[in-house]
């Protein structure tokens, strides 16, 4: 933390000051730290530690994410009343570890038989008021309003001669609401809010626009404290900021990693505006880098929360494995990941060394286990079963299963969690084979398209200096390899044109005409609409995946398994 140590008694550290015009209320410590949901006593442990730091450098008030008590989101566990019980008591216990200062924190509050989305006002180790979130998400991965019974009460607290609103998260993207809830209680200087606000690709770009937007509407600085963190599915990527309501943001929290960020809030005239004390962090511009970082931090917290140390990861020489490997190390450390490579006849030899290359390059232990004696014996007796043989997808599947066998036996074995490589486009298009290539705890890829792994490979070795990921592994026709010639592009089109209709048939719920009047020609459309729906059975038995767009495979689309509905039936 780069603070300058004396810029709470001295504006000489501010740039463009102006002493005799500001008065200093107060600080503000933004104090955005990855809780663990259902870890009470690990939760408040953490929030003690920042409250501590953030009153050794004179914060007067300091924020902590939704829900942070519980972790976010707590789900069904909001149903349990011993769940709630405890939260309270946790609560309790935060009140008081913090026994000077005020702080705002986030909890489950049960009350009159309702539940809701709150915020706990703590002053001096008492709970001085509770506010409950007014507005409840109800989309994409949210389902606030099966659990919380939402707000309708303003709270304003006043910190050294300071009137602040307290909000949490959804309260500030929905201005009208926020304008007509917040009118009655008068003027106020500073708006608060907590936030559990989940990562994809363009989110920060609208979450601050938002921020900004309040700032600008109330002629106030507005405080986002946002929480950081893996989570199943979700990654949230903290990014707490506070902007001013002449349009800029004057205090940014790093992202995807926990930090605590401190602000001056003035007064200047009838106006209040804040100032930083801590140095912001640098925001993130390259796509590529975001979508690689909250891959790794979804990685790593899904693994270590879900108390495991170690990863198995079957590699093939193609560039789906060889980039969950970079992932991987990169989330729990090269000696934590086994590369485990599962040769056969159809293997090519380019494609076995390439595979022992990248574990070598990446620094990940590399063991070899042929599968050839294994798919003999499978064959010979399947052969006593009328009709088997080795021409077609059943025998190209029994290899996908022998190898998934392959690595859940070791993951008993050794207590390490196997990551599944396929990524989006054929998990989209059903092109995995069911307890075979989806076998495992976690598909690190699954939202993310074959089209950005190439990018994500190409980023990997440029941000390392060196080809982690080999040349040839991303410039090598794809192929699963289960038999002689194969290549992807003879079951799929070309990945380019299928990620296109991907993405406008799933993300952007386009229906097949539109996609054909993009210009894809309509058989193809047609079939890969059809293989996307056809697949949804495969989908809900496979491991979930690390969200990155804005509609990925899980929370975000609900479909019905038996399902005769045909778009493309005219």
């Amino acid at each position: 933390m780069d603070l300058c140590q004396d810029q709470y008694h001295n504006w000489s550290c501010l740039p463009g000051k102006q002493s005799t015009h500001r008065i200093a209320l107060m600080r503000l410590a933004l104090a955005q730290f990855n809780a663990v949901v259902g870890d009470l006593d690990g939760n408040i442990h953490q929030m003690h530690l920042f409250w501590q730091q953030a009153v050794e450098h004179g914060a007067d008030l300091i924020l902590f994410p939704e829900l942070a008590i519980c972790g976010y989101p707590p789900e069904d566990l909001v149903f349990s009343r011993q769940f709630l019980t405890d939260c309270r008591k946790a609560l309790d216990q935060l009140a008081k570890y913090c026994d000077h200062k005020t702080i705002v924190v986030g909890f489950p509050q049960w009350t009159d038989g309702q539940i809701y989305n709150a915020a706990a006002v703590i002053t001096d180790g008492k709970i001085k008021a509770i506010y409950r979130k007014g507005r409840l998400p109800n989309f994409a991965v949210f389902d606030e309003s099966r659990y919380f019974r939402p707000g309708s009460e303003p709270v304003v607290i006043e910190v050294d001669g300071m009137r602040a609103a307290v909000t949490i998260c959804f309260d500030i993207w929905d201005l009208g609401w926020l304008a007509g809830t917040l009118r009655p209680i008068g003027p106020i200087g500073l708006i608060l809010n907590i936030s559990a606000s989940p990562f994809d690709l363009g989110k920060q770009a609208r979450r601050q626009a938002v921020v900004l937007r309040a700032a600008r509407y109330f002629d106030c600085p507005v405080a986002l404290c946002n929480l950081v963190g893996g989570q199943d599915e979700l990654v949230f990527d903290g990014r707490s900021m506070v902007a001013n309501p002449d349009g800029t943001v004057v205090t940014l929290g790093k992202a995807f990693d926990q930090d605590l960020q401190l602000v001056d809030v003035l007064q200047e005239g009838r106006h209040h505006i804040a100032r930083p004390v801590t140095e912001p962090a640098p925001d993130i511009s390259d796509a590529m880098e975001e979508v690689y970082l909250a891959l790794a931090l979804g990685t790593r917290d899904y693994i270590t929360k879900n108390h495991f140390q170690q990863a198995l990861v079957g590699v093939s020489g193609g560039i789906d494995s060889a980039l969950t490997v970079a992932i991987a190390a990169k989330a729990i450390g090269p000696t934590n990941v086994w590369a485990v490579s599962m040769p056969s006849r159809f293997n090519s030899p380019e494609t076995i060394a390439d595979a022992r290359q990248v574990a070598e390059n990446v620094g990940v232990r590399f063991i070899s286990i042929p599968i050839d004696p294994i798919l003999d014996t499978f064959d010979r007796q399947l052969a006593m079963v009328k009709g088997w043989n080795d021409q077609g997808v059943a025998y190209e599947n029994l290899q996908a299963r022998i190898r998934g066998t392959i690595l859940m036996s070791l993951s008993n074995q050794f207590g390490a969690l196997v990551l599944v490589t396929g990524n989006n486009s054929e998990v989209s298009s059903g092109y995995c084979t069911l307890y075979g290539d989806t076998a495992g705890g976690l598909a690190v890829l699954k939202d993310v398209p074959k089209t950005m792994v190439y990018q994500l490979a190409r980023f990997i070795n440029t941000r390392a200096g060196r080809p982690l990921i080999p040349e040839t592994t991303i410039t090598r026709t794809p192929s699963a390899e289960l038999r002689h010639g194969q290549t992807d592009q003879q079951t799929l089109p070309p990945y380019p044109v299928l990620d296109q209709i991907i993405s406008k048939y799933v993300e952007q719920d386009l229906a097949p005409g539109q996609i054909i009047a993009s210009g894809i020609p309509s058989a193809i459309v047609h079939k890969v609409v059809r293989m996307i729906d056809r697949s949804e059975y495969k989908r809900r038995q496979s491991p979930i995946g690390i969200r990155i767009t804005t509609k990925a495979f899980g929370k975000d689309r609900r479909l019905p398994i038996t399902n005769r509905y045909d778009p493309c039936r005219q």
